[in-house]
C-alpha cells in the first residue's frame, strides 16, 4: 500500500511540474496529502524547503544590486510600519475573539513578518505549547494555500501593475513560499519586486525576536534567520558585476521556476489530515479576521505607491 502511494504522489508530482503552475503544484501536494495520507520519510520535507530557497537564490542572478537597493530603500519604511501595526492588530483581534494567549502571539507574528518561519523562531522564545506552534502553522498553511490561487485573480481583476501587485503580496501572504509563487504567476517584473520586499520584511523577525526575548528574560533566544538571504544578494551582485548574456539568464529563470513549482508541491504535503483536525474556532477566527484587515490595507498601500 505504501508502495502505491508514493507511486501515485510521484504522478501527481509528475503532473503538476509538467503543467508548471505554481497554483497547481501547491494544491497538488495538499490534495496527495490530503487523500493518501502517505508516511514519507524526513528528507522529503528538507528537500522542498531547500528547493524554494535554491529558486530564490537562482532569482538573484537575474536581478540588478541596485535595483534590489532602490527597491529596499524605498520600502523600508512602509514595512516597518506594516509589521508594527500588524502586531497590535494581531493581538487586539487575539483579545476580542478571547483566543488561547500563545496562538495569538504566534498568529500575529507570522502575520506580520513571515509566516511558519516567524512562529518557529518565536515558539521557543515565548515557551508555547506544542498544540499552539501546530494550530498556528497550521492556520498559515491553509491562508497561504488560499492565497496562492486567490490574489493573481484578484490582481488582474483589480488590474494591478506588476509593481503593485508584487508589493500587494509581499505584505499580504504569510510565507515567502506562496509570496514567490503567487508572484511568479502573475509575471516577471511581480516576483523580482515582490521577492526583494518580502526578503526585506522577513529581515525584520531579527529585531522582533531579539525584543520578545527580552521581554520574557530570555537573553539567549535562537534566531533562526534563513541564510539564503545572504546568497541571494550575493547572487545579484555577481550577476550585476558579470552581466551574463540572455541564454544564461533565460536558463536561470527556468531552472528557478522549476524548483519553485517542485517546491511549492512539497510545501502543498506539509498541509496533513492532523493540521486540518488540530484548528480550533478561535484561532481560525483569529488568523481570518487578521489577514482580511491585512488584505485591503495592504492593497490600498500598493495602489497608492
Amino acid at each position: 500500500m505504501k508502495g502505491q502511494k508514493r507511486v501515485l504522489l510521484l504522478v501527481a508530482f509528475a503532473g503538476a511540474v509538467w503543467v508548471g503552475h505554481p497554483a497547481v503544484a501547491l494544491l497538488a501536494g495538499a490534495a496527495g496529502s490530503l487523500i493518501l495520507a502517505p508516511a514519507l520519510p524526513p528528507y522529503i520535507e528538507r528537500a522542498g524547503k531547500l528547493c524554494l530557497q535554491a529558486a530564490i537564490v537562482l532569482l538573484g542572478f537575474t536581478l540588478n544590486v541596485q535595483a534590489l537597493w532602490q527597491t529596499s530603500r524605498d520600502y523600508a519604511g512602509t514595512i516597518l510600519i506594516f509589521v508594527a501595526a500588524t502586531l497590535v492588530a494581531g493581538l487586539v483581534i487575539g483579545r476580542l475573539v478571547r483566543a488561547d494567549e500563545d496562538q495569538a502571539r504566534l498568529l500575529s507574528t507570522g502575520t506580520a513578518i513571515c509566516g511558519g518561519t516567524a512562529i518557529a523562531t518565536l515558539a521557543p522564545i515565548i515557551r508555547a505549547r506544542p498544540e499552539s506552534v501546530a494550530i498556528a502553522i497550521g492556520m498559515v498553511f491553509l491562508l497561504n494555500a488560499v492565497a496562492i490561487v486567490l490574489l493573481p485573480w484578484l490582481g488582474h481583476a483589480l488590474e494591478m501593475t506588476e509593481d503593485q501587485f508584487g508589493v500587494w503580496v509581499a505584505m499580504a501572504i504569510h510565507d515567502t513560499s506562496s509570496v514567490v509563487g503567487a508572484a511568479a504567476i502573475f509575471g516577471d517584473r511581480a516576483l523580482e519586486v515582490a521577492t526583494t520586499v518580502k526578503l526585506l520584511r522577513t529581515l525584520l523577525l531579527v529585531p522582533i525576536a531579539l525584543a520578545a526575548g527580552i521581554l520574557v528574560r530570555q537573553s539567549h533566544a535562537k534566531l533562526r534567520i534563513p541564510g539564503f538571504l545572504v546568497l541571494f544578494v550575493a547572487a545579484s551582485a555577481v550577476g550585476s558585476v558579470l552581466e551574463p548574456p540572455v541564454a544564461f539568464t533565460s536558463g536561470v529563470k527556468a531552472a528557478s521556476h522549476f524548483l519553485l513549482v517542485a517546491a511549492l508541491f512539497g510545501i502543498g504535503m506539509e498541509i496533513r489530515r492532523t493540521t486540518v483536525k488540530s484548528l480550533n474556532g478561535r484561532a481560525i477566527l483569529l488568523g481570518v479576521l487578521l489577514w482580511l484587515l491585512v488584505l485591503p490595507t495592504t492593497w490600498l498601500v500598493a495602489m497608492s505607491w
